[in-house]
């Protein structure tokens, strides 16, 4: 249980710098999109921009598949 608490932990701080990074380079997070998706429908994939596409899809879950590594990696480490 402690561990997945620490890769748990680590998710979300990874989680939580990277969309502080795509915000201020100006790309859709997840929130943003959400946000866009109320206000516009489905119409709202058209709204979005290459870069946001593959951010969303590709880079954003593989940031957190890395939040996971690191998060038992640190685990391994300490225990």
């Amino acid at each position: 249980m402690l561990r997945l608490y620490v890769i748990g932990i680590a998710i979300l701080i990874i989680a939580i710098l990277a969309n502080g990074i795509v915000i201020k380079l100006g790309i859709k997070s997840w929130y943003g999109f959400i946000e866009l998706m109320s206000k516009q429908g489905l119409s709202a994939f058209n709204a979005l921009s290459f870069v946001d596409v593959l951010w969303l899809f590709i880079g954003y879950p593989m940031i957190l598949g890395l939040g996971y590594w690191v998060g038992d990696k640190v685990y391994s480490f300490i225990f």
